[in-house]
């Protein structure tokens, strides 16, 4: 109970310290965007305000997701997690596909004009900033392995390689001034934002699938499923059990694995049983957190 707790508590600090980072870059990007006109910039700052936005509800989710499971929950309040992680993926796609439409319109137009200058500068004092925060998260999160934290961190980092990339892009015309590339300047940062839209993209998708698979209860993905297979056959091939059917689910943050076994005679021992099943626990634990386990028999009697 006192782990538990703990882990809830550094969650939540983990969190809010995302929340607070997001807040401080909204309000910094949005008066650079409004100050330089541009639209790479205006991407991050319509990012970081869904994820502020997103993070305000996933604070308050997180006392939920530590309550046990019951009669009513079977599962527990940790599907909730995955319907909160596909109704931020649709809006991040949404919100991206919105952008790129954009800047296509605004480059078929002439594009624009921007201070490169001080974008340049700007997403350089980002991508330090951004990398002090993943950094942090990681910390915060190298205990409790949360997937929400997960997600923040994952978010930081592809915040923190745009920034950096960005910085590179926008020192490119102070660098090529007064040669052949002035002729392209004006399209430059429409480009530089359909790219980053283009990369960004793939992670709210991901997102969306795995959380539409979670909420309809299918098997993890094939690399996990696989990967859970071969670790408990490691445990239990030794002692002869070979014949084995998986109901394998996850539910958010949580695994849920079954493994049946087939007898073809009446030779059960519970105490053996228990003494597989925390073999397989053992094993299992290296390389998950979150998991249930149970051994059923599933027996078979052969005809003579």
């Amino acid at each position: 109970m006192y782990s538990k707790k703990k882990n809830q508590k550094k969650e939540k600090s983990a969190m809010t310290l995302s929340l607070y980072g997001n807040l401080f870059f909204v309000i910094v990007e949005l008066i650079m965007a409004i100050y330089t006109g541009s639209q790479a910039v205006l991407l991050d700052a319509v990012y970081d305000g869904i994820e502020f936005f997103m993070l305000l509800p996933s604070i308050f989710l997180i006392p939920l997701l530590y309550r046990p499971m019951s009669e009513k929950h079977p599962f527990g309040y940790v599907q909730v997690e995955s319907f909160f992680l596909v109704i931020k993926g649709i809006t991040m796609t949404a919100v991206t596909i919105g952008l790129i439409a954009n800047n296509i319109n605004i480059a078929l137009h002439g594009g624009s004009h921007i201070s490169f200058n001080s974008v340049a500068y700007f997403e350089l004092f980002a991508c330090i900033l951004g990398t002090i925060v993943t950094l942090l998260l990681r910390k915060k999160n190298r205990k409790v392995n949360s997937p929400l934290v997960n997600l923040e961190i994952q978010g930081w980092e592809i915040d923190s390689a745009v920034s950096l990339g960005m910085t590179i892009a926008f020192f490119l015309p102070i660098l090529l001034k007064d040669t052949m590339f002035n002729a392209f300047s004006p399209y430059l940062d429409q480009v530089i934002t359909v790219l980053l839209s283009l990369f960004i993209i793939p992670a709210p998708i991901k997102s969306v699938i795995t959380g539409f698979r979670d909420l309809m209860l299918l098997p993890p993905e094939y690399e996990m499923v696989n990967d859970i297979k071969k670790t408990v056959e490691s445990v239990l091939s030794p002692y002869g059990f070979e014949n084995l059917y998986y109901d394998i689910v996850r539910t958010g943050r949580k695994l849920w694995i079954s493994v049946y076994i087939t007898f073809d005679r009446d030779d059960i021992s519970i105490q053996r049983f228990r003494k597989l099943q925390a073999e397989c626990i053992e094993a299992l634990s290296f390389n998950y957190n979150d998991f249930y386990l149970e051994l059923l028999p599933d027996i078979e009697f052969k005809k003579k």
